[in-house]
């Protein structure tokens, strides 16, 4: 294809370890029923605080793939 078609999706993934956690949970999550993965773009970075320390990452996702003829 000379001029490819993308579809963006949105997506939140979650970890207790880290930020890149979160987003190879969301990709590796997208990844099982959608072909074609391309990129991704971080739109949002949130988290929960429990005693005075990070207890949970909740990172937002545009995950963009290829639209196949």
């Amino acid at each position: 294809m000379k001029d490819p078609v993308y579809k963006l999706i949105e997506l939140t993934g979650t970890s207790t370890t880290s930020i890149e956690d979160a987003v190879d949970t969301a990709i590796k999550r997208a990844h099982k029923t959608i072909k074609n993965l391309c990129w991704f773009q971080v739109v949002e970075t949130r988290g929960n605080i429990e005693k005075g320390k990070v207890h949970h990452w909740q990172v937002t996702l545009k995950i963009g793939f290829a639209v196949k003829d």
